[in-house]
């Protein structure tokens, strides 16, 4: 019986933390990061864009290479626009997850 309990305590956890990597994949829980767009690939779908710090994937200042999670939010860009960004790693590829003009 207590070898029961502890396997459900164990699935219970495994189960919050599965489901609070999946809530932070969600645009709105990523953070921003500033960057400038250096190069866009539209028929490919990437972004190259120099950028700051990108916390949530431990990523240092740098000029990356992002695959774009939606083609369509690469459509108005163009090289040297300022931009704020949220980026993740989605199925193994650093992704750009939503993009905006820099204020």
């Amino acid at each position: 019986m207590k070898s029961r309990v502890r396997f459900l305590a164990v699935l219970a956890s495994l189960s919050f933390v599965s489901l609070s990597i999946h809530a932070q994949a969600h645009d709105g829980h990523l953070p921003q990061s500033d960057g400038v767009i250096k190069k866009i690939d539209a028929a490919a779908g990437k972004v190259s864009i120099a950028h700051g710090e990108i916390a949530n994937l431990k990523m240092p200042p740098m000029t990356m290479t992002f695959k774009a999670k939606n083609p369509e939010v690469l459509k108005g860009w163009k090289e040297g626009d300022k931009v704020r960004f949220r980026a993740a790693e989605v199925k193994g590829d650093l992704t750009v997850v939503s993009i905006e003009a820099a204020k």
